[in-house]
C-alpha cells in the first residue's frame, strides 16, 4: 500500500522527464530518483532533520549530500521552473479600478439616534 508520503503516479510522470541520471543519459544512472524525491519531500513535509528520516529511504547522510549536489548543480531550480504553474498575472485585478464600499476600508457607520424625534414628541 502506498504511503501519503510518496509521490503520486501523476506527479512522478510530470517530474521524471526533467531529472538527470535517467537510463540513456551520459554518466552514472541516478540511484532511484523517485525514492530520493520521496525522502526529500518527507523531510520538507515533516520539517525534521535528515537524520530523522525513516530507514526505508536509505542512509540519511547520503541523501543529504545528494540534495546539496542537486542544489549546487541547479537541478532543483530547473525542476521548479519546469513544473511551475503558468503566469496568471494577466488575470489579476488592479485595485485602482476596483472600488470597495467605505465600510470595507474600516470606516464606521454613523450612529443612529437612540429615539426618533417623532417618537419623542408623541410621548411628551
Amino acid at each position: 500500500m502506498k504511503s501519503i508520503d510518496e509521490i503520486s503516479e501523476q506527479a512522478w510522470a510530470a517530474i521524471s522527464p526533467h531529472l538527470s541520471g535517467k537510463a540513456g543519459d551520459v554518466g552514472r544512472t541516478g540511484t532511484d530518483n523517485r525514492l530520493f524525491l520521496n525522502a526529500v519531500f518527507w523531510v520538507a513535509r515533516h520539517g525534521c532533520a535528515w537524520r530523522a528520516l525513516p530507514a526505508r529511504f536509505g542512509k540519511h547522510d547520503t541523501l543529504r549530500k545528494r540534495s546539496r549536489r542537486w542544489a549546487q548543480k541547479g537541478i532543483w531550480q530547473r525542476l521548479f521552473e519546469a513544473l511551475q504553474e503558468p503566469d496568471l498575472d494577466w488575470v489579476m485585478l488592479d485595485s485602482t479600478v476596483v472600488r470597495a464600499h467605505a465600510q470595507a476600508a474600516g470606516s464606521r457607520k454613523k450612529a443612529a439616534s437612540a429615539t426618533k424625534a417623532s417618537a419623542a414628541a408623541a410621548v411628551g
